[in-house]
């Protein structure tokens, strides 16, 4: 087996996902996760799935098994603008379909970011796109944030300080804490990217997640000058596994996107934006969506009502939708220890140290609703419970 292999520089600072290494753990017989982010077996509309995909192949399949453009499979192109007309502010020729949005990210920091660019993050973060981020030698600022999300005045700061090439966050339901940024915050943002010219990476997959609370306006909506890329996905409501996203925004930005998805997979799978096209077309989303927010809602109540019943000195997010509460533990207490009891005890999660830019905040955790039932939500919560009395 070869040996002393010289590997990419890049790789020196990046680690395999602590989540995935998490999923190894949770493959035992008879956990109970909290621990990822995957939408819940009974969302995922397979026999639905199976119906269209057996109808766009009749009608179209000599065009969808024939390699297609990297701009994206036509009808679904189309019938994108069409649905994110009421939430962007675009104009016709600023819709990329993606492989993901993990792509998305992908392809925004192979057009934009040399070694050494600062990135804006949150903090803490998506610990897949800091990672992705890291892969593109980006030097990552993390930036503060309060109970409704990063604070705007900070921001502006740093962005005056560090001269980022990139401004990244997720403004609805974040990964991993569940906030959401307010409208004021959110032209704030844009704000700051038309006036000093940064680009801004809207990454916003749990948009259509909503429990309570009102509907809120992308950043993208309040931009003017074509600053703020949006990210979106139809993996969280209709298919992880379709891997099927997009981006919109700036024509120039999304034109190299386009030059760079061409060498990393040609095109995203055109069968998978027929599934999602004929979704949309058929109006089938909103009834999906609806169904599968008023199980989430129930599951997310859940884990809420157990967490007012925790310790003194444990406080958490309340979500008003999503996928995550984030929870912070008394200050002396190290949630990579409580984890190594929890699993012994069948329950899992997430420690919220891999979120960090800089790791610490080792009493942070994250929780995740979507995959257990209201029966193990409540044992494994219990379980947590009791674990952090002893």
């Amino acid at each position: 087996m070869a040996e002393n292999i010289l590997f990419a520089h890049r790789f020196d600072e990046v680690s395999g996902s602590a989540i995935r290494e998490i999923f190894k753990i949770i493959a035992q017989p008879g956990m109970i996760s909290f621990a990822g982010g995957n939408p819940s077996a009974n969302a995922l509309p397979d026999e639905l799935v199976s119906q269209i995909a057996q109808n766009v192949l009749q009608s179209d399949g000599k065009r969808i098994l024939q390699y297609g453009a990297t701009e994206g499979y036509p009808p679904f192109v189309d019938c994108l603008k069409v649905y994110l007309r009421n939430h962007l502010n675009l104009t016709p020729e600023t819709v990329l379909p993606v492989t993901g949005s993990t792509q998305a990210m992908d392809l925004l920091c192979k057009a934009l970011i040399d070694p050494g660019d600062r990135i804006i993050v949150e903090n803490p973060s998506f610990l897949g796109n800091l990672q992705c981020m890291r892969l593109y030698q980006a030097e990552l600022v993390p930036v503060d944030s309060d109970e409704n999300g990063l604070l705007p005045g900070s921001l502006e700061q740093l962005v005056i300080q560090t001269k980022p090439k990139m401004i990244y966050t997720i403004p609805t339901f974040q990964n991993p804490t569940g906030k959401s940024l307010p409208v004021d915050r959110r032209k704030a943002i844009a704000d700051i990217a038309n006036r000093y010219h940064v680009v801004v990476a809207e990454d916003d997959p749990y948009r259509d997640l909503r429990y309570s609370g009102s509907e809120l306006p992308s950043i993208q909506s309040f931009d003017q000058n074509g600053w703020v890329v949006y990210l979106g996905s139809f993996s969280k409501v209709i298919s992880p596994g379709l891997r099927v996203g997009f981006m919109a925004g700036n024509e120039n930005i999304l034109r190299k996107c386009t030059i760079g998805k061409q060498s990393t997979d040609v095109h995203t799978a055109n069968l998978n934006q027929a599934i999602v096209d004929q979704f949309i077309r058929q109006d089938l989303l909103p009834g999906h969506v609806k169904k599968i927010c008023e199980n989430y809602k129930i599951q997310c109540k859940a884990m809420l009502a157990e967490l007012e019943s925790f310790p003194e000195g444990v406080r958490f997010t309340r979500p008003e939708g999503g996928l995550f509460i984030w929870v912070e533990l008394p200050e002396d207490m190290i949630a990579k220890e409580l984890l190594q009891k929890a699993i012994e005890n069948k329950v899992a999660f997430v420690p919220g140290t891999h979120f960090y830019v800089d790791g610490g905040h080792e009493n942070t955790l994250r929780l995740n609703f979507s995959n257990s039932s209201v029966e193990q939500i409540q044992i494994g919560m219990r379980t947590l419970s009791k674990l952090i009395y002893n």
